[in-house]
C-alpha cells in the first residue's frame, strides 16, 4: 500500500497515475520494491512520460510481470548508490538503502531544498538496517539524538497498532524454527511450504541447503512464483514433483486446502504431510481480549519460540517482513524525525508513542522546510500582533491533507498564530465534506447557521498536562463578521463555559473512541447526536421512572 506525496515535492514513491486536475503529475517517480500493491498503475502510457528509479532486481521482476514494458523506461539505483536528480526547482540527491523486506526492496533518502526525507517503503527496521543509513541521521542510543534530524519519515506502519505490541522473532530465528519443525517430523513424506510470496526466498534457500534437496514449484498453477524464483534463486528450483519439498500456494482458501490434503492422506492410510506457513498475520489477528489474559499471553510467548499447529492442521511460524511495533518505536527513538507519516491507511503512525510525544505542527518555524513540503508560502501570511490563537496538534499527513487529532492527547501543545496556519488548516475543500453516520458532517450544518448570522466562529482549546487525565478544557470563542474582518468581539466566559460543556460531553461520551478516531482520520468534525435521538432517550427514561412504583 502507498500514499500520495505532498504537493511541494517534485517526486512520487510507489504511486503511478491516473492523474487529474486536482492530482498533479510528479516529475520523478521511484519504486521501492516489486510487490503488486506498490506497482498499481504502472503502464507504458505512464512510463513514457516519466522514468522510474529502482534497483536492477526490482526492474527485472517488474519486466517479467509486464513484458510490454521496455528496460529503457527505468533508471537503475543500487543499494548504497546515490543519484543527483535535476529538477526545475533545484537538484536533489537520492540514496537507496536496504529495506530488509524482500529481494530488491530499498528505502529512499531524499536530500534537497525541501529538507531531508526518508521513505521506507515496506521495511523491517532492525538495528542492522538502521545502521546502514548515514551516521549523521542515526543516534548512538535512545538518549543521544542524531547530529542531523530527518524532516520527514514516510514509515511502514503495517504492525503499528497498539494491539501489536509483541516483539517478533528475527528472520533468522524464524527460519531455524521452520527447520526444527521439519526435523521433528521425519515421517512426513511431503513438506509443503506456503512460501509463494516475494520475500520468502530466504526460507526456501535455507531449507534447500539444510536438507540437500531442491524445491518443486508447479509451473502450471504458480507461474509467477516460478518466474521470480528463477530470477532470484534458480539453483533451488525443481520441476520434478517427486521432490519431498513443495511450494504450497498461500491464499485464497489456504485452510480448506490444508484440511483437504490431510484428509486425503488419512483416507489412503498414509502418513500426513507437513504444511508450514511462515507469516506474522496469524499472530496479530488473534482477539485482543484474549491477549490480555495471562494464560493466552504465556501461549503467545511459546508461539514465538517454536512452530504452532492450529485446528486445521497447519503449522505456523512468525516470519515477518515488516517491523513490529516495538521495532518501530525503537527506530523512531534512534532517528528522531520531526514528522512521521504512515504509508498504511488509517494513519497508524498516530498510535506510536514517539509520534504522540514529538510530532506537533507548532514546532515548525515559518522558515522550516516543512511548509515548502506542503506547498504553503509562509511569507504571504504575516502574523498580526493581536491575531486569534489556535492549537495545531497533528501526527500524520495522508494524501496531501493534514489530519488533526488532539482529543486524546495528554501533552501540552505549543500555541501558534492562526493566520500563519490558515492555508494549512484549509487544505481540504470545504465543499467535499464526507457523508457520516449522522448524515452530512456537522460542519455543514454549522455553515448554514454561520451564513444566517453572517459570523465565523474560531475556537481555542488548551490542554493541561498536570495530571494523567485531562482536567481542564478552556474554550475561547472569537466571533468575526464576514464582511468586516477588522472588527472583533469576544464572547463572555459564561457563554464559553456553556459551549464547552455541551459540545465536549455530547461529542465525547456518546461516541466510542474508535468512531471518534474514524471521524478525525477523515478530517471531519466529530458530530453531535441528533436532538430527536436525545429526546427519545430522555422520554424512554421518564417512562421507566413513571412505571416504577
Amino acid at each position: 500500500m502507498s500514499i500520495e506525496m505532498p504537493r511541494g515535492l517534485p517526486f512520487a514513491v510507489d504511486t503511478f497515475g491516473p492523474y487529474t486536475e486536482t492530482k498533479r503529475r510528479k516529475r520523478h517517480h521511484f519504486l521501492t520494491h516489486a510487490h503488486k500493491d506498490h506497482t498499481v498503475g504502472v503502464s507504458p502510457s505512464n512510463i513514457v512520460v516519466f522514468p522510474i528509479y529502482s534497483t536492477s532486481l526490482t526492474i527485472s521482476l517488474l519486466l517479467q510481470r509486464f513484458p510490454q514494458l521496455d528496460e529503457s523506461y527505468f533508471v537503475r539505483v543500487e543499494i548504497g548508490q546515490s543519484v543527483i536528480v535535476d529538477d526545475p526547482d533545484g537538484e536533489f540527491k537520492v540514496t537507496a538503502f536496504d529495506a530488509n523486506h524482500c529481494p530488491g526492496a530499498v528505502m529512499f533518502l531524499f536530500e534537497g531544498s525541501f529538507g531531508n526525507i526518508l521513505h521506507t517503503g515496506d521495511c523491517r527496521l532492525t538495528l542492522d538496517c538502521l545502521h546502514s543509513l548515514p551516521e549523521k541521521y542515526v543516534g548512538r542510543s535512545h538518549g543521544i539524538k542524531p547530529k542531523c534530524s530527518l524532516d520527514y519519515i514516510f514509515l511502514d506502519c503495517t504492525f503499528g497498532k497498539s494491539s501489536h505490541s509483541q516483539r517478533f522473532p528475527t528472520k533468522h530465528s524464524a527460519i531455524r524454527q521452520i527447520i526444527n519443525c521439519i526435523w521433528n517430523h521425519p515421517d512426513a513424506p511431503v513438506v509443503y511450504l506456503a512460501c509463494d510470496m516475494l520475500g520468502q526466498e530466504d526460507v526456501l534457500l535455507e531449507v534447500s541447503r539444510t536438507f540437500g534437496s531442491k524445491i518443486y514449484v508447479d509451473k502450471a498453477t504458480n507461474l509467477e512464483c516460478f518466474r521470480s524464483l528463477m530470477v532470484i534463486v534458480p539453483e533451488i528450483v525443481s520441476e520434478d514433483p517427486s521432490s519431498r519439498f513443495h511450494i504450497f500456494s498461500g491464499f485464497p482458501k489456504l485452510y480448506e486446502r490444508t484440511s483437504a490434503k490431510l484428509a486425503e492422506a488419512r483416507s489412503k492410510l498414509q502418513s500426513e504431510p507437513l504444511i508450514i506457513r511462515p507469516s506474522a498475520q496469524w499472530y496479530v489477528c488473534d482477539d485482543e481480549d484474549d491477549w490480555k489474559s495471562g494464560s493466552i499471553q504465556k501461549q503467545r510467548k511459546v508461539r514465538f519460540s517454536e512452530a504452532v499447529k492450529d485446528e486445521f492442521g497447519l503449522w505456523h511460524v512468525c516470519y515477518s517482513m515488516h517491523s513490529s511495533r516495538a521495532e518501530l518505536e525503537s527506530a523512531m527513538q534512534l532517528l528522531s524525525p520531526k514528522w512521521v507519516v504512515s504509508t498504511v491507511p488509517s494513519c497508524r503512525a498516530m498510535e506510536l508513542n514517539y509520534v504522540k510525544k514529538n510530532c506537533f505542527i507548532s514546532r515548525f518555524s515559518p522558515d522550516d522546510p516543512f511548509w515548502k513540503l506542503l506547498d504553503i508560502d509562509m511569507e504571504a501570511s504575516p502574523v498580526a500582533a493581536a491575531d486569534t490563537q489556535t492549537v495545531a496538534l497533528s501526527c500524520c499527513l495522508m494524501s496531501e491533507e493534514i489530519i488533526l487529532d488532539s482529543g486524546k492527547s495528554k501533552l501540552e501543545p505549543v500555541i501558534e498564530s492562526s493566520s500563519t496556519k490558515k492555508k494549512l488548516l484549509s487544505l481540504s475543500p470545504e465543499n467535499s465534506l464526507p457523508v457520516t453516520l449522522f448524515g452530512r458532517a456537522r460542519q455543514s450544518s454549522q455553515e448554514c447557521d454561520q451564513l444566517h448570522e453572517r459570523k465565523v466562529i474560531h475556537t481555542q482549546c488548551v490542554y493541561t498536562k498536570t495530571s494523567p487525565v485531562l482536567e481542564k478544557l478552556n474554550v475561547k470563542v472569537v466571533i468575526e463578521p464576514l464582511q468586516d474582518d477588522t472588527k472583533e468581539e469576544t464572547v463572555e466566559k459564561e457563554s464559553c463555559t456553556i459551549f464547552s460543556t455541551s459540545t465536549s460531553k455530547e461529542t465525547c461520551k456518546d461516541l466510542s473512541g474508535d468512531l471518534r478516531k474514524l471521524y478525525r482520520s477523515m478530517n471531519a468534525p466529530v458530530p453531535r447526536p441528533l436532538p430527536s435521538l436525545m429526546e427519545l432517550m430522555n422520554a424512554r427514561k421518564r417512562s421507566r421512572n413513571h412505571l416504577s412504583f
